[in-house]
């Protein structure tokens, strides 16, 4: 029998090898063609008297992605329409049948009675690393590169088809609820470290070892379905168990905050399917993974943590009809911080970098920075001293505007002062020729009025990289009012180049995520002038889903640039536009204690000069009026503060089209600013609660807490029609209008 994504070859001692290789594809995924087939290959290998055994690989330089999770959302529209039609217990029915198809397809290759090996020639993830936890015996290549996981929890899934089940009986329960909570994608050394594979060989020999463990007499059965099995770290109810699942809760309480309902599951999943029959534990699983399914987090998460962010990284936001950009060499001007972290991005990637700064002192030591970075990753195993000679080879540093004559894009990193960085322009135009594109890296100065200071504006755009770049995957793209579509392609090609994910907005002070993220750290600042304690603050902003407090990340951010922000936006917009009491308390912090933040060590935290923990200024004390009792606070009303500020923000960047593709907003307010994954965005987050209860909320906050939260028009014409952002305005347009 012939497939479209498997090959399937039986050798002269009865060992099926099953090759998966989707065509079209760069890596294999799960879909409901490959479950078809692949189901009707087991039944081969389990019925056919003449096969003794399979080995299952890949064709592909990855094993497989795992599966593709836009078979669930058609499935959650199934489900939906199922209800409308036959009532909720038959919708129930069909989501708890189609969801578990994989779950039970593995497990019958599992027990077919004949020994599977998976031999596992490179990355393997999500459903597609199930599928070698319930072979028999596991083979995997030495591949530094490559990595195998269950990464569902970071998409609010959790692993369904058996990862909650074979993950505890292979590995200690903490071990595994470690493994299964964190999602974290492992070397190979570590998974044979941990167990998780049985044997590591070269590539060459993969799939001859793997043949031999079944010539040698494999067994077909696994541990669990042996009479007499033993947990790794004992029974649930014993106690070594009791040692693990309480603190193992409390712990999932302090790193989510209930946040998360796949975590949660994977913690029920584990603390009730280890204490049931193996199979008895698979239904568990699957009736807690349909009820994920139905979660409107998961739904949230999804579509903008694997569709959108999928899409967008794919370059769905590039102009039609312009060729590829041909990027071999990069020109970065500023080899400070942000611009030597922009250079080694870009070295890293492959691409030749000229790194230019006022002299070649300052040059060098921006270099070295990538030296630094580069040499982390070593020592972390990451990187091997030929990728650092290699990476530092593609660095020139100078202080010759002349090297920028053969670069194919120009990104200025000056200092954040317009006549810097009108000199810095000039310099370059002066060199670069007619068609290069020259992109600023700014967070404050508006593109359309730096664009002024160049002599071919519609070749001039901005690339705002978030720091530390070397980290920080998102990267905004702005477009000022004369650029054109090849400086934009161009900006896309490059970001998609350096593996980060574009977002594209029109010009506005603080473009898209700076509007919004000044908001949380403005509202942090309220709260303390307002009496509340400062770690209270804290603490509750990262209940409600912030990374860290705004405290903390205006302390990362700077306080001297804040004040800067505040001043400048006081000297163009007039003294309404900034919060007196606030800009007050940051003249006090700044220039009269000359707190700036973490880079001098001395913020609205102490930093400690040599490693240790931070810890909240005591002087805090001194420059608010008396705190008021927290039990005197509302909880629930503090949190919706902290991201109902953020998300009404993001609506009046849809209302004054900075924002002009939803996806963008929400992708961007996650991986820009941390704004709570489980929400799945700003503009989720307000479609999540409904758009009518979104703006009773605002305007209750709004006439509690000021205008600040007051909902823009357009919000209040959605509320009034029904609308959600994602329903009004069709995802992938390239202009949103207001109505």
């Amino acid at each position: 029998m012939s497939y479209v994504n498997f090959k399937v070859e039986v050798d002269g001692d009865g060992i099926a090898l099953v090759t998966w290789d989707a065509p079209g594809r760069a890596m294999n995924v799960i879909d409901l063609k490959s479950i078809e087939e692949l189901g009707a290959i087991i039944e081969t290998v389990a019925t056919d008297a003449n096969i003794k055994g399979a080995v299952i690989t890949s064709g592909k330089d990855a094993f497989c992605a795992g599966a593709d999770l836009t078979m669930l959302e058609v499935m959650g529209r199934e489900f939906a329409d199922t209800t409308k039609r036959l009532g909720p217990e038959a919708a129930n029915q069909l989501l708890f049948d189609e969801s578990r198809k994989w779950s039970l397809l593995i497990r019958r290759a599992e027990t077919s009675g004949k020994p599977w090996v998976a031999a596992i020639n490179g990355t393997a993830l999500g459903g597609g690393f199930e599928l070698t936890l319930a072979c028999h015996h596991r083979v995997a290549a030495d591949n530094p590169k490559a990595r195998v996981g269950l990464p569902e929890v970071k998409v609010g899934l959790f692993p369904g088809a058996g990862g909650t089940q074979r993950v505890p009986r292979m590995l200690a329960p903490a071990d595994a609820l470690q493994f299964l909570l964190k999602g974290d994608q492992i070397p190979i050394a570590r998974a044979k470290q941990l167990k998780l594979v049985d044997n590591v060989v070269p590539q060459a020999d993969l799939i001859t070892t793997a043949k031999a463990w079944i010539k040698a007499g494999g067994k077909g059965v696994a541990p669990w379905d042996v009479d007499g099995f033993k947990l790794p770290g004992g029974p649930v109810y014993s106690k070594a168990g009791m040692m693990v699942f309480p603190a193992a809760n409390a712990l999932y309480r302090k790193e989510t905050f209930d946040n998360y309902p796949a975590a949660r599951a994977i913690m029920q999943c584990v603390y009730e399917g280890l204490q049931v029959p193996f199979d008895t534990g698979l239904r568990v699983e699957s009736r807690w993974f349909a009820k994920i399914l139905r979660s409107p987090e998961a739904a949230a998460m999804i579509r903008s943590l694997f569709v959108s962010m999928g899409e967008l990284n794919k370059g769905a936001r590039r102009p039609a009809g312009i060729a590829p950009s041909k990027l071999k060499k990069i020109g970065i001007i500023g080899a400070g911080f942000m611009g030597a972290s922009i250079g080694y991005v870009t070295a890293q990637a492959g691409m030749e970098v000229v790194l230019i700064d006022r002299d070649q002192e300052s040059a060098d030591k921006g270099k070295a920075q990538s030296d630094t970075l580069i040499s982390g990753q070593i020592k972390r195993g990451r990187a091997t001293q030929a990728d650092k000679d290699a990476l530092l080879a593609r660095i020139t540093a100078t202080s010759d505007y002349g090297a920028l004559k053969d670069c194919d894009l120009v990104v200025e990193a000056v200092f954040e002062d317009r006549k810097v960085k009108g000199e810095t322009i000039a310099k370059a135009e002066a060199v670069i020729g007619k068609d290069i594109i020259f992109a600023s890296n700014t967070s404050t100065l508006p593109i359309t009025s730096l664009a002024e200071m160049s002599k071919r504006s519609d070749k001039f755009i901005g690339i705002h990289f978030f720091s530390p770049v070397d980290r920080m995957m998102l990267v905004e793209i702005i477009l000022g009012k004369e650029t054109g579509d090849a400086a934009l392609a161009t900006a896309i090609d490059y970001v998609r180049a350096i593996r980060k994910t574009p977002i594209v907005v029109n010009d506005s002070r603080g473009f898209y995520a700076n509007r919004c993220v000044l908001r949380y750290i403005a509202e942090g600042q309220s709260m303390l002038l307002e009496g509340v304690p400062a770690p209270m603050i804290e603490n509750v902003a990262r209940m409600a889903g912030m990374p860290v407090g705004p405290l903390s990340l205006y302390d990362e951010v700077a306080l001297d640039l804040g004040l800067k922000i505040t001043k400048a936006t006081e000297a163009d917009l007039g003294p309404d536009a900034v919060d007196q009491q606030q800009k007050a308390l940051m003249i006090e912090m700044v220039e009269k204690r000359q707190r700036f933040g973490r880079k001098n060590g001395k913020g609205f935290y102490d930093y400690p000069a040599e490693k240790g923990k931070k810890r909240l200024w005591p002087g805090i004390s001194e420059l608010i009026p008396a705190t008021v009792d927290p039990d005197t606070l509302d909880i629930t009303e503090m949190k919706q503060r902290f991201l109902a500020v953020q998300a009404v923000e993001a609506a009046r960047t849809v209302e004054d089209g900075v924002i002009t593709d939803v996806r963008e907003a929400d992708v961007g307010s996650i991986l820009g600013f941390g704004f709570a994954p489980f929400t799945g965005g700003t503009l989720s987050y307000i479609d999540m609660m409904g758009t009518k209860t979104f703006v009773t909320l605002c305007d209750k906050l709004a006439a509690k807490h000021g205008p600040r939260f007051a909902p823009p028009k357009l919000l209040r014409d959605m509320a009034e029609k029904g609308d959600t952002f994602y329903g009004r305005f069709a995802p992938g347009a390239q202009k949103i209008a207001a109505e």
